[in-house]
């Protein structure tokens, strides 16, 4: 696996994600995890997944993570991404 091609692409669909507010991150917490295959500028199909929980205890801080691999060995360890917001919007640890 392209490590930098993959953490490009986990950083782009983190991004949108980042945008949205608390109160729609709250809403992914404990649901499916959301899913996808993005191909790279290289051609090369990726796996990714994205999931929300607390980061701590309910009701506080959120990390929303992203994991992405190629289909291979990687898909036993992906590669991962995330972030964690407030319940004021604000991001912890940026």
């Amino acid at each position: 696996m392209n490590k930098k091609e993959a953490r490009q692409i986990i950083q782009a669909e983190l991004e949108s994600y980042r945008a949205k507010p608390y109160s729609e991150l709250v809403k992914m917490i404990d649901a499916e995890p959301v899913t996808g295959e993005v191909t790279g500028p290289s051609g090369k199909l990726y796996q990714i997944e994205i999931q929300a929980f607390w980061d701590g205890k309910p009701n506080g801080d959120i990390r929303v993570m992203g994991c992405i691999d190629d289909g291979g060995w990687r898909a036993v360890h992906p590669l991962t991404d995330d972030f964690i917001k407030s319940p004021s919007n604000n991001f912890v640890g940026e």
